[in-house]
This record gives C-alpha cells, structure tokens and sequence, in this order.
C-alpha cells in the first residue's frame, strides 16, 4: 500500500510540473539535441551581435505581448546572451507564457539577422501557432507542433514583424544570393506585389537555419529550394522534421498568400493557411511531417 502511495505521488507531482514544448534538456529544443556551446568570447563566433539579438527580439516582444494576452497569456522573453546553448525553447507556466532566447544560437555563423527573427517566431508559434498541435499529453498538448510552429514563422509572423520594414531595399541587398527557383515562386504566388519582397526575405531566413540544422547534423547534403523532401508520412509528426523538409516548411509558409492578418486557430489546421481542401496547390505544409485530416 506504502509503495502504492508513493506511486500515486510521483504521477500527481509529474502532472504538476510545467509543461513544456521545448524542454530544457535540448531534446526538444528548435534543435535536436546537441552539446555544442559558442561562448561571448568565441574565437570562430559568426551570426548575429548582442545588438542585434535584443533589436529583434524588441521588435516581436512589442508585436506579441498583446497578442498572447488576448490569449490569455503573459508572454516573457528570456534573453540569454552570454549563455552559450545553442538552440531555443518554449514553456508555459500558469499563465506565464515563456520564450528562451540564447546567445550561443545566435553566435553561430549560419545565422543571420532574419534567420534569428524565424526562430523567435517558431517558438512563439509553439504557443499561438495553431493547429496542428503536440497529440500526446505527456508532450505540452497545449503547443502546436513542430512542422506548424515552422510554418507559421513564416506564414505569419515574420510577415507581421516586417510590415513596416523596407522589405524590397533589404532584399535587393541579398539579390544575388537568392536562388531563382525562390524568385519565380515567390513572383507566381505573390504577383510581384508587397508581399513578394517579404516571400523571398522568409524564405531566405528559412535557409540560414536549415543550414544550422545541416551543420549540427554534421550533414554533407545541402538544404535547397528545389530539391524538396519527396517522404510522405502516414499520420502527422510531432517531431522536429528532417533537414530539407522544414527547409520546405519555411518556403511554403513563405509562398502562401493567405493574408497574415487571418489568424490560425488551435482547433482547425486549415483556417488561414493554405490547404487543399480550400483548392489550393501551393503554399501547403509539406507531406514529410503533416498529414491532412481535411480532405480535398
């Protein structure tokens, strides 16, 4: 009976911990677990500098802070800069809605300014990001997954945190590192209009972090625009998908032209996206980490 007891403790003391959607272990971080630690002082440091780090989290933080409270939420940003971890996490405590940012992420030489910014919109789509979320209750039920939090970095929220940003001057300084397979895409879907600058913007962020994912992996094969994923999974993953397919992730949530103004939800995976079954071909989330619950 003393042994019974006891058991019935550890459970109710493991249903009261915080839920997390990236745990702090890093096996569930916006990468894969990984030792890998880049100090202030690092002498191969590349990415992004301090200034940097905190004007783009300055900028999401003040978009967001009212956006997570008409959720019902308080959102803290935790901003770790001489912390060397690299990866991010997402965590909810009562009502305390939490974002862990870190310098070491941020310090690695794949990343860039807008590639940072897609990681802080990724862990904030943990929280706000829709449907699909998390299935298992022993794995923060409360977050959307990991393919939707990718996808709505791109397809929502970057486009807010730059809506005011000179998109086309920015890109036309990154133009000849652009592929034209992005270029063309982001023309078809986006007819050449405002949103085609903020198109290849994303889905160039979208390659500074798939490079990240390549680089932790200790992977020869580089992430591109037109090599997509060709696995097709027979029930949703919750996991962090492969390389290529969030590379995919992140250019169709750039391509799709469903406005950002049209907000996901937690219950319906096709309300402001892009989906077949509102007849649409492109712009979709990938079939290597989602598997449609709506038919066309």
């Amino acid at each position: 009976m003393k042994m019974f007891k006891q058991g019935l403790l550890l459970g109710s003391l493991a249903l009261a911990l915080p839920s997390l959607a990236c745990t702090p272990d890093g096996r569930e971080g916006f990468v894969p677990d990984n030792n890998l630690k880049i100090s202030v002082n690092a002498k191969r440091a590349g990415g992004i500098t301090e200034a940097q780090f905190n004007a783009v989290i300055d900028k999401f933080e003040v978009l967001y802070n009212p956006i997570v409270k008409s959720y019902g939420g308080d959102l803290a940003i935790e901003r770790n800069w001489t912390d060397g971890t690299v990866n991010a996490y997402a965590q909810q405590i009562g009502k305390t809605w939490k974002v862990s940012m870190f310098g070491g992420l941020a310090r690695h030489e794949t990343i860039t300014a807008d590639g940072f910014a897609l990681v802080v919109c990724h862990e904030l789509g943990h929280h706000i990001g829709g449907a699909p979320r998390k299935a298992s209750p022993w794995s923060s039920p409360w977050a959307s997954n990991e393919g939707q939090a990718d996808y709505f970095a791109n397809l929502k929220c970057l486009r807010r945190g730059w809506e005011n940003d000179n998109n086309e001057a920015i890109v036309r300084e990154m133009m000849d590192q652009v592929p034209q397979d992005v270029v063309k895409a982001c023309g078809k879907m986006h007819t050449f209009n405002a949103d085609y600058w903020t198109c290849i913007r994303g889905s160039m962020a979208g390659l500074s972090v798939a490079k990240l994912f390549q680089a932790l992996r200790g992977s020869d094969v580089e992430p591109k625009f037109d090599t997509p994923d060709t696995k097709v999974v027979t029930r949703t993953d919750d996991n962090h998908p492969a390389t290529q397919c969030r590379l995919d992730t992140y250019f169709q949530g750039s391509l799709c032209n469903v406005s950002w103004h049209e907000d996901v939800t937690a219950t319906s995976e096709v309300t402001g996206t892009c989906h077949a079954s509102t007849g649409f071909s492109r712009g979709l989330r990938p079939l290597c980490w989602f598997k449609p619950s709506v038919a066309p």
